[in-house]
């Protein structure tokens, strides 16, 4: 594992083919969805798909009331989150103080199915989310704050993780949607093994300056996190985390920051064959902490 709080690029996808698993006990998963900045319900359509075309898992979807709903919506919005092996968040009140959050017992709930070895998936912009649940911005390891917020994480020229100190390096955000290439940090980890080093990307937007809590209350897991894909970016010409994992008690994480979707956009990005094999393939370590899923066979390569 990277220590996070100890230690201071001609691309053609082709279209996807569904991916294939053995034909073992389907891994329940569940997504959240109803608020995000995000197209969701395209995002979520595309993930649901992905999953269950692998072979390998079971999906059920659970929407959030509306923003503007009244609180008795809100009362009766209760996701059953241990009937799932994995709960996968498409979900995004908004990233400042005033952002919409859970009911305060849904997020206990989820904590504590975390806690006790539930598996979590964060899909690109639900890490924007929650800005004042503390143990929200453990369980994420990097998301979308200010620069003051804590430190960041880039990957430098030797693939060494370096910290950059809270208060440095840039504030969080994104240029408009390119084609860029992705690369594979470690070739050992479950999600990751058997990729090529580098692969492309098509029409993403590469996210950049996320950042990690700065005091981690929840022991010694809270300062672990560790990259499995990053991402050069045009802008801020630094290697960007693109993919983490991450252990929260007995639970496990995914979180990735590919997933982009506007509304009325095509989404190319989400059809990339080297998305839908690490999208699932992560979702699959977080429920199971093991990977049986292949690499597909049209897992895009460089020209």
């Amino acid at each position: 594992m990277q220590p996070l709080c100890i230690d201071r690029r001609q691309f053609l996808c082709v279209a996807a083919a569904p991916l294939l698993a053995s034909a073992a006990r389907p891994i329940s998963a569940l997504i959240v969805d109803g608020i995000n900045n995000h197209d969701w319900r395209a995002g979520t359509t595309a993930i649901k798909s992905i999953l269950e075309s692998s072979g390998k898992f079971t999906v059920d979807v659970s929407t959030t009331p509306p923003a503007d709903a009244p609180a008795g919506a809100w009362d009766q919005w209760r996701p059953a989150f241990a009937r799932y092996q994995v709960v996968i968040s498409n979900f995004n009140g908004g990233h400042l103080k005033a952002g919409i959050r859970w009911p305060g017992q849904v997020e206990e709930a989820f904590s504590a199915y975390l806690s006790n070895g539930g598996g979590m998936v964060n899909f690109h912009a639900a890490n924007n989310a929650f800005l004042e649940w503390t143990e929200y911005n453990e369980m994420i390891g990097l998301g979308w704050r200010e620069k003051s917020f804590g430190p960041g994480l880039i990957i430098d020229q030797n693939e060494h993780v370096v910290i950059v100190p809270a208060g440095e390096g840039f504030e969080a955000g994104h240029g408009p949607r390119h084609d860029f290439v992705m690369t594979m940090l470690d070739p050992r980890h479950p999600v990751t093994a058997g990729m090529p080093k580098r692969w492309p990307h098509p029409s993403e937007q590469l996210t950049q300056g996320q950042r990690a809590c700065p005091n981690p209350r929840h022991g010694a897991a809270a300062k672990e996190l560790h990259i499995i894909t990053y991402a050069w970016s045009k802008d801020t010409r630094e290697n960007e985390p693109m993919d983490w994992v991450r252990r929260w008690d007995r639970g496990r994480i995914y979180t990735t920051m590919l997933g982009h979707t506007w509304l009325g956009e095509d989404n190319p990005n989400l059809r990339c064959p080297g998305f839908r094999t690490l999208f699932a393939r992560g979702v699959e370590w977080a429920a199971t902490g093991e990977v049986t899923i292949p690499i597909a066979a049209d897992f895009p390569k460089l020209a």
